[in-house]
């Protein structure tokens, strides 16, 4: 998908909503496990993640422009994981094929491993986007930037409590490591193909982040259950062109864990998607 497709579907769709796929068989509805038990025995793990992904997708469809899988939640379960994450990557193609899709696996090792994870997101899964650690340079992410019309979303600024350790570490000149991160990366990529993951809990960072990057779409993670302000990332990190995809999955996908979790994925994407649209006005 490129820039411009994507912009289209948000100005469309007044949303610039991203749904993560995080699942986990210990957080899905019991009502969906025992359904594909009852199916599949003992062997209910490709049938459970598979129907529920299907059912959030369908909730939440009308209201969002990107999804996210998360590649952990896939992994964890071996091949019928990754044949689920594969199966879900399908539904999406076939069913909803205007929505952009982010596989969130940070990626990123030395030139010849970049290549055959590049090879494996962009031509066997077919994904828009991949998130990729920028740590090891260049020769690291120059791999994944040689895809007509797919993505590399960088790790800039993140959400979580250890991102002090380093991405805020100053050099002798005052540059903060993440401002680093995203002032060198501009020389591989560019705003067509190279985005930035800043956590939403990062507030008024956002400001600093566009003084640096003034026009790339960065992916927001954090808004919802892991606190962070839509408000907040909007003020200082939306652009003309909108430039944020905000992810939110817990908040949505388990808005409840009853047979109504559909319809209260729904809901939840419904209210995140009219905060935004009265923003995008």
């Amino acid at each position: 998908m490129t820039r411009q497709e994507l912009i289209k579907q948000i100005r469309e769709k007044q949303s610039f909503l991203c749904v993560g796929l995080d699942t986990d068989l210990d957080k899905i509805p019991q009502c969906i496990i025992d359904e594909a038990k009852a199916k599949d025995g003992e062997d209910y793990i490709f049938r459970a993640l598979c129907e529920f992904n299907a059912l959030i997708i369908d909730a939440t469809a009308p209201y969002c422009v990107a999804y996210k899988p998360n590649l952990a939640f896939y992994e964890a379960y071996g091949v019928d994981g990754m044949l689920a994450f594969e199966a879900t990557i399908d539904y999406l193609k076939e069913e909803y094929p205007n929505h952009f899709i982010i596989a969130d696996a940070k990626r990123g090792d030395i030139g010849n491993t970049s290549k055959m994870y590049a090879k494996t997101f962009f031509e066997e899964y077919d994904v828009d986007a991949l998130t990729v650690a920028p740590y090891m340079g260049e020769d690291s992410v120059t791999p994944f930037l040689g895809y007509k019309d797919k993505w590399v979303i960088l790790l800039a600024l993140t959400s979580n409590k250890g991102s002090h350790d380093f991405q805020l570490t100053e050099d002798t000149q005052g540059e903060r490591l993440f401002e680093k991160v995203l002032k060198t990366s501009q020389q591989w990529g560019n705003e067509e193909n190279m985005m930035y993951v800043v956590g939403a809990t990062q507030g008024q960072m956002f400001e600093d982040i566009r003084k640096v990057a003034p026009n790339h779409f960065l992916l927001v993670p954090g808004v919802g259950a892991q606190g962070g302000s839509l408000q907040e990332v909007c003020k200082y990190g939306m652009t003309k062109d909108c430039g944020l995809l905000v992810n939110s999955s817990r908040g949505i996908i388990y808005a409840s864990n009853g047979e109504d979790f559909a319809e209260a994925a729904a809901d939840a994407a419904k209210k995140l998607q009219q905060e935004m649209a009265a923003i995008l006005k």
